[in-house]
């Protein structure tokens, strides 16, 4: 499952409103011990144009 949420991030990162709507929905589908990795693509592939919707759905617990 996790290929498919990075298929579909590649496909619309064009634009942040449908970047956050479809990271928000593939966190629910990634299993748990997925998404260290799923965190780490992300910063790599869209951490320079989207950084601050994944600060706001990665930031550690407190």
């Amino acid at each position: 499952m996790i290929e498919y949420v990075k298929t579909i991030l590649q496909k619309v990162s064009f634009s942040t409103y449908l970047f956050e709507r479809e990271l928000r929905k593939g966190l629910r589908l990634i299993l748990p011990d997925e998404v260290d990795e799923f965190k780490d693509w992300c910063y790599q592939m869209f951490g320079k144009v989207h950084k601050t919707i994944l600060n706001r759905y990665f930031q550690p617990a407190i």
